[in-house]
């Protein structure tokens, strides 16, 4: 059993974000002050197609694009999961989601999804004398079995799972609550005018999208029609807290303005920065500044806004002079989606763009438009720009990073993780023997080598709502990557000893047999 041993500052209730405690190793310690900083900006429903440097064309990504230029573009980069929940989860305990129950797309009121006594990817970084963050985006459950107290402390927290600070959207912009949460506490919440949330049945008399369209500025098009904050309706229904409600305007600016100043507040000594966007992630509502400014409708203009964010923090490590002993990794949580719940013009708009590229399916699918998603990291000092085409895994961050900063990761503890340093920064072609990946389905596939197997599903191939091929069909799939990176032909029958190994080894992965790294 991990023991972790959490030092709490004294708490604030509205302001405790703004202060941060110092490690006392740093203080002259040339080892720790030579390690490099790391920023993880952690994007959402952002496709391989949606950025410049992966060959988009009706969209500009120039900040992103620096990373890609100055940095090493991966070609054969996934997720663990093609939904967020589940590739976070995997993302920060280098485990595979579909390993645990619990970890499906989380309601806005679960409750902690993983377990304090896990050894995490933060966990390691803040034994190696970091000082670690999360800002945006969180969306793995707050509170304990039955969901958090939104009116009074919030444990457990990431600063049980080895983060030092965190700012946090709690779940996704179109769940309720829609508050900010600073460490434990909901910011700016009057307490007499408390929270409640319920995603069972309405709670108290607010208007909801599917009584009240009038009052809406935004439609939904599927789901999405219960309490209206800001003109927008939502999942779930919630009362109270208007005070502590965001507007979704500012979402951007204000989770980026937190993680700068992360940044300078940490400026000298090393840091790890998690910074989780909510771009470009339903409902898309970018500031005004960027309104109508990619002529693709909101969903491109927020691909503008979240460049602007990717922007203000290289601008940030530029002018501290961090940028060069700094790593900086971008990536996505899943796939792809257009319309994921409101008429924002995503579809009407989308005119030449691919958002997932040359891949089939999307967010939530089992082809690979659902894992494979643009991976950019630069480290100036040590990485020297390029492009690899190597099979890597975000699950592989935990043991590589581990790697990176000398840190043990104990018996037990991210057991699917694999040391990867080598490849990501470049030193190496030689990725992955095989990965494998998680549909929102639950179906599984396996890439090992050129080939990929999906496993036979009997759940819907096709998804109306979102118009993305799922992928799910009742008998097994197997498909040659390096002749039909598309998935368009089924080769099972033509290959039935490569079907048979595929079949065997995925079952040895889900039993434990084999290792999953």
């Amino acid at each position: 059993m991990f023991t972790r041993v959490v030092i709490f500052a004294s708490v604030v209730l509205l302001c405790s974000f703004c202060s941060s405690p110092q490690s006392e190793s740093v203080e002259g310690s040339p080892d720790i002050l030579s390690k490099p900083n790391i920023v993880l900006i952690y994007t959402d429903d952002v496709g391989y197609g949606d950025v410049s440097s992966y060959g988009a064309t009706e969209i500009s990504t120039p900040n992103i694009d620096r990373l890609a230029e100055k940095g090493i573009r991966f070609t054969n980069a996934h997720t663990t999961s093609a939904t967020c929940t589940p590739s976070r989860y995997g993302l920060l305990t280098g485990q595979y989601p579909w390993r645990k129950d619990g970890t499906g797309i989380a309601r806005g009121d679960a409750a902690m999804i993983i377990n304090p006594d896990r050894f995490t990817l933060p966990d390691a970084l803040k034994q190696a004398g970091y000082i670690t963050a999360v800002v945006g985006k969180w969306h793995l459950g707050l509170g304990p079995e039955g969901g958090p107290d939104w009116n009074g402390e919030i444990t457990p927290s990431p600063l049980d799972i080895g983060f030092d600070e965190s700012f946090l959207i709690p779940a996704t912009g179109d769940r309720v609550p829609t508050v900010y949460v600073a460490n434990r506490y909901v910011i700016s919440l009057d307490p007499q005018d408390s929270i409640q949330v319920s995603f069972r049945e309405p709670i108290g008399d607010e208007p909801t999208g599917r009584d009240n369209p009038e009052l809406l500025k935004m439609h939904p098009s599927h789901g999405h029609d219960m309490t209206i904050v800001n003109g927008i309706s939502r999942i779930g229904y919630m009362t109270g807290g208007k005070a502590a409600r965001w507007v979704d305007e500012d979402m951007a600016d204000t989770i980026t303005a937190r993680a700068v100043d992360f940044i300078e507040r940490n400026q000298d000594q090393p840091f790890f920065l998690y910074f989780s966007t909510h771009d470009i992630h339903v409902p898309r509502v970018p500031h005004p500044r960027f309104v109508g400014k990619s002529g693709m409708g909101p969903r491109g203009d927020a691909m503008l806004q979240l460049d602007w964010s990717v922007g203000q923090l290289l601008q940030t490590l530029d002018s501290l002079q961090l940028t060069e002993n700094t790593i900086v990794v971008f990536t996505s949580d899943n796939g792809p989606v257009v319309d994921d719940g409101y008429h924002d013009e995503a579809v009407e708009k989308l005119g030449n763009h691919q958002p997932a590229g040359p891949f089939r399916g999307g967010k939530y699918s089992v082809f690979e438009a659902g894992t494979r998603v643009p991976l950019l990291i630069q480290w100036p000092e040590k990485i020297e720009s390029g492009v690899s085409d190597a099979l890597v895994s975000q699950i592989d961050f935990l043991a590589s990073l581990a790697a990176l900063t000398e840190q043990p990761v104990p018996s037990g503890a991210a057991t699917d993780s694999q040391n990867n340093l080598s490849v990501l920064l470049g030193e190496s072609q030689e990725g992955r023997a095989f990965l494998v990946e998680h549909a929102a389905s639950g179906a599984l596939s396996l890439i090992k080598g050129n080939w990929k197997y999906i496993e036979p599903n009997d759940r819907s191939f096709y998804n109306e709502n979102t118009d993305i091929e799922l992928g799910n069909m009742p008998e097994p799939q197997l498909y040659d990557l390096s002749a039909d990176r598309s998935e368009q032909q089924n080769v099972a029958s033509q290959h039935p000893e490569v079907l048979a190994e595929m079949q065997v080894l995925l079952e040895k992965i889900k039993a434990g047999e084999v290792s999953g790294n």
